[in-house]
């Protein structure tokens, strides 16, 4: 790659494209209801391995001698290889969506277009004039918006990721309270242990929820998933209380909607580490999804002080 190339920007633009990018377009383009099968997801890392070789391989610096074309061929589909395998692990082990899908034949078949791109982008960049410019200042700008939009889509992911990664049906309502629930704020449960607190509709999902006799708060869920429920009503999960007795319980919710409601159900199964993940504090779901946007910003810094003859500090 030349000097004008940045990695940490191929990083950032590869996992957007290949990680959030395919739950907010079923989110975006589907009903509610409708589940994202598992399949859908693939293609996007698939589809987007040709167009990263490319990439790669028509910013490789030229030498004369055929040499250099096996070389960069084999560094820029090596390279999109390592990328695709997380992508693609990603949609095994942490958000593992609805249905099957045949895992060999997305790897192959990214490997694929992924030499095809090498090859299409050598041929390409043999031919485009080469300029190597010192980083600009817009890279900072760039690198920030990069860290406001990996921390929202941080957050959405494993919020879309989790919803699309629930096992079974809408889950058993035991009672709640508000105007929704009959039940007067009572829920009877079958037996002790934990059950979880759904916001009905568009009610606030940062209530304070408590149940009489338990001695504790509900414990809240840090990205609430929600989607769960029918034609008649959307539920989001935003708490957990743990019951220490089967029987009839009192809840009392507070929130800023005195009209909002609240049922109480059973947890939803979630596969995967997001069903972890829903659990971790938010700010260090923002950092995380930070990250790339500030590895763009120490890539600038170093790139510009190396073009004025500077020593660029550690990072």
């Amino acid at each position: 790659m030349t000097e004008r190339t940045s990695v940490p920007a191929v990083l950032a633009a590869w996992f957007l494209a290949t990680v959030p990018a395919p739950l907010v377009w079923i989110e975006w383009t589907h009903r509610w209801e409708e589940d994202q099968p598992l399949s859908s997801a693939l293609w996007w890392p698939v589809l987007a391995s040709p167009v990263l070789a490319g990439l790669l391989s028509a910013g490789r610096p030229r030498r004369r001698g055929l040499p250099d074309l096996p070389l960069a061929v084999g560094v820029s589909t090596l390279v999109t290889a390592v990328l695709l395998v997380v992508s693609l692990a990603f949609f095994r082990w942490v958000v593992p969506l609805t249905g099957e899908a045949r895992w060999g034949r997305a790897l192959l078949g990214g490997l694929a277009l992924a030499v095809v791109g090498a090859l299409v982008g050598y041929a390409v960049g043999g031919r485009l004039p080469r300029r190597d410019r010192p980083a600009s200042r817009r890279g900072y700008l760039i690198g920030g918006f990069a860290v406001m939009l990996g921390a929202v889509l941080a957050q959405t992911t494993v919020r879309l990721g989790a919803e699309g990664s629930t096992v079974g049906q809408p889950p058993t309502e035991y009672g709640g309270v508000g105007p929704y629930a009959t039940s007067a704020g009572r829920f009877t449960v079958p037996a002790a242990g934990a059950y979880a607190i759904f916001s009905v509709g568009f009610a606030s999902t940062e209530p304070e929820c408590r149940v009489d006799g338990v001695g504790r708060a509900a414990e809240p869920v840090s990205v609430p998933p929600g989607d769960y429920g029918g034609d008649a009503a959307s539920y989001a999960w935003v708490a957990t209380v743990r019951v220490p007795a089967a029987g009839v319980w009192t809840l009392d919710c507070r929130s800023p909607d005195p009209e909002a409601s609240y049922v109480v159900g059973d947890v939803p199964e979630i596969r995967g580490a997001v069903g972890s993940l829903i659990h971790w504090p938010v700010g260090v779901l923002w950092l995380a999804g930070a990250i790339p946007g500030l590895l763009m910003v120490v890539d600038t810094a170093r790139r510009r002080a190396r073009s004025r003859g500077v020593p660029a500090t550690a990072g």
